[in-house]
């Protein structure tokens, strides 16, 4: 039997009328009250809902499995027994309802924490039953919470391959547990016809990568005959969510390389004066290569839309204050956005201090700055006579204008929306060339779908001379040698960053707080012998900036902080970071917080300081810090372990939120639905002719809900 379909079924997709679209109350089964308890818990409100709440994993209901074969690597399992000891624990919020559930091998507990008045009337003291459920594991004990229960008399199987779907506590203490919703998907195939799933994907695709069809493999995912329709349900449903991103994206893609953009054909005095006078070091090869793609980039009339991704240190700014002087030899201005005012007034010294022996006047603008200050500086960018300024959000107000943007570099640009960069387009009557850099290294496959429509540079390579940071594992136990060790490098004449995770004390969290880690700090260092500065973001914005500059010029030896001094922040004598309660950071933050020290030709070290007892995921988090440097390895071992839209902040907005496919498991696929894509877009990039109608029309739905080019 085969399920590769030639047929493609020419239907409006928007179609009110399909019933599909039908509320999910309507299903047989559901009704009023399970209806909103299912938009609640699962954001199923309609049959089409239902029909892509996919299952994670199929069981086999026709095993029985006994209690002694339980082990910690049990899941799911089937048991049939006797049910005895129903009892009723607990008082108020810890009422339970227990029952010792026992067969021919053992026992184990069933637990009901909710919908205790039905569990006590279903059952019966010494009764048979057929058990179904998650198994629990706790203090030596195995238990079931709310388990699909029904009498052995009663018991009827689904099918072999029974579909396990993810739900809620709560779903499954008013009965709608894993069974029902295969009952009620069950009842949802013998209401639909096959012509009521619209076929998107054109023949030739369907032939090409050998795709079942939309129907079957609807069909196949939920109730599948074989293990292998089964996989190749799933490939094709994991193939269609890729394709559409990837869709959307060779088209954003293809908008961008037809955008006329200004010619920079000369490397000019300030270019080559600034490379051969006043380079600082040798740039590495990593650099001269970006170098050349950037000036390729700027030479041929399109706009250039280029990510520069680089580990921390390795020489971004660099670049992209090139970039800028390479814009001024073309006659034309440049800017540098950054998303704070630390992080921008950082880039301006800096950038101030390369460009000082060319005597190139470079500008800053962010809110602080006032009055005639601020006057003077909006005229000389309408005046020309500043050609670099750096700034923040102030860049893009309106009352901002240049007398000739020619390049915008935007540093750590996820901080900004679309909207934003557009504003600062449409400075000049051509949209400049844009340099947008991140210090966050990104997997393949996640930069191909945050930012495919960019093309990307990786600088992969530190300057010569930086020692490799030390990362050292603590627990609270060594709090007094770790203190010992920070007091005997700033007795070298080093600085110390403290971070804390939090600002206010927590009633939920065991954690020390930033301004209660503060008097901790001044406990271990008095402040008679050392100087302590303090940032975080509630500050004012004047003695946040106070503070910081006490630090970055010497005064202060311990700056404590929370993660504001995550990007940007170069104080090359600052040689240890410790990391309070260092298991509340993901993976990235804490690679990101590591790049503040490292940047002098003394010995850094970072210090992860933990609670004495943290969970496995945190340990392997600390575990691999320790082992590595390498932001890249790193990146790929965060998208493993805590998933694309936990780290980007993308799955509140829908960016990631795939329904079936994974960007770890499945990178195989979004490679081949990426070269499907780009193939498609560039002979018909306006998606003509019949058999591409439900495609465009699915391509016009997702577009409406999808946000997920606010990040790129």
């Amino acid at each position: 039997m085969t399920y590769f379909c030639l047929h493609n079924y020419i239907l409006a997709i928007n179609n009110s009328e399909n019933i599909l679209n039908s509320p999910i109350e309507y299903l047989k089964g559901v009704g009023p009250q399970r209806g909103e308890l299912l938009r609640k818990e699962l954001e199923i409100s309609t049959y089409e809902d239902l029909l892509y709440h996919y299952p994670f994993r199929y069981f086999d209901r026709t095993r029985i499995t006994k209690i002694a074969e339980i082990n910690m690597t049990t899941e799911y399992v089937q048991l049939a027994g006797k049910v005895v000891n129903i009892a009723e624990e607990g008082e108020g919020r810890k009422r339970r309802l227990t029952a010792t559930l026992y067969d021919d091998t053992g026992r184990l507990q069933l637990v009901w924490f909710q919908s205790l008045t039905w569990a006590k009337k279903f059952l019966e003291e010494y009764g048979q039953y057929v058990v179904f459920g998650k198994v629990n594991f706790f203090g030596g004990e195995v238990s079931i919470s709310h388990p699909e229960i029904e009498p052995l008399s009663q018991a009827t199987a689904l099918g072999g391959m029974q579909p396990v779907y993810s739900t809620t506590n709560k779903l499954n203490a008013r009965g709608i547990t894993n069974r029902s919703f295969a009952k009620l998907t069950q009842a949802l195939f013998e209401k639909i016809k096959p012509s009521d799933i619209v076929e998107i994907l054109p023949v030739e695709i369907l032939q090409q990568y050998r795709l079942m069809n939309r129907y079957h493999s609807l069909r196949q995912i939920h109730f599948p005959e074989k293990e292998e329709y089964a996989a190749q349900a799933r490939f094709r449903l994991k193939w269609e969510e890729f394709f559409l991103l990837q869709l959307q994206i060779a088209n954003l893609r293809l908008q961008h390389t037809v955008q006329p953009g200004y010619v920079f054909d000369k490397v000019g005095n300030y270019f080559n004066r600034f490379y051969k006078e006043c380079l600082p070091f040798e740039l590495t090869n990593a650099q001269k290569r970006v170098l050349r793609e950037i000036r390729t980039d700027t030479a041929i009339g399109k706009q250039m839309n280029r990510l520069v991704q680089g580990d921390v240190g390795s020489g971004k700014t660099i670049v992209a204050t090139m970039s800028m002087l390479l814009a001024l030899d073309n006659g034309f201005q440049a800017c540098m956005m950054a998303p704070t005012e630390i992080l921008a007034r950082q880039h301006y010294q800096g950038i101030k201090e390369l460009l000082d022996p060319l005597q190139i006047p470079v500008a800053i603008l962010t809110g602080t700055v006032k009055g005639k200050e601020r006057k003077a500086i909006l005229e000389g960018l309408a005046s020309g006579a500043i050609p670099i300024v750096v700034g923040t959000h102030a860049l893009i107000e309106d009352s901002v204008v240049f007398k000739n943007l020619g390049l915008a570099a935007i540093d750590e640009q996820h901080k900004f929306g679309v909207g934003q960069r557009a504003r600062l387009w449409a400075k000049n009557t051509k949209a400049p060339h844009v340099l947008v850099m991140t210090a966050t290294p990104i997997p393949r496959t996640l930069a191909m779908t945050l930012y495919g429509d960019l093309d990307i540079s990786v600088i992969d390579e530190l300057p010569p001379g930086r020692q490799v940071i030390k990362t050292i594992h603590r627990s609270d136990h060594h709090r007094a040698k770790v203190m010992d060790f920070l007091k005997n490098e700033i007795g070298k004449g080093r600085q110390v960053y403290i971070v804390y995770p939090l600002i206010d004390e927590s009633e939920k969290l065991d954690y020390e707080s930033l301004l209660a880690g503060y008097e901790q700090v001044k406990s271990w260092f008095p402040e008679h012998k050392y100087k302590i500065a303090m940032v975080h973001g509630r500050q004012e914005a004047g003695e946040r900036s106070r503070n910081m500059a006490r630090f970055v010029s010497g005064e202060a030896d311990i700056l404590v902080a929370t993660t504001v001094i995550e990007v940007g922040v170069n104080v090359p004598n600052a040689s240890v970071m410790l990391i309070e309660s260092a298991e509340r950071f993901g993976l990235s933050q804490l690679h990101q917080l590591r790049g503040r020290v490292g940047r002098g030709a003394d010995q850094s070290y970072c210090i992860l300081l933990t609670g004495s007892n943290i969970s496995n995921d945190s340990y392997e988090r600390m575990k691999i810090m320790a082992s590595t440097s390498d932001g890249f390895i790193i990146a790929e071992k965060d998208l493993e372990m805590r998933g694309a839209g936990d780290i980007y902040g993308t799955q509140q907005s829908g960016v990631l939120k795939f329904k079936i496919a994974d960007l770890v498991k499945d990178a195989a696929i979004l490679e081949q639905c990426r070269t499907a894509a780009q193939e498609l877009i560039a002979v018909n990039p306006t998606l003509q002719g019949a058999q591409y109608y439900n495609l465009r029309a699915a391509l016009s739905a997702k577009g409406d809900k999808s946000q997920w080019n606010k990040i790129s």
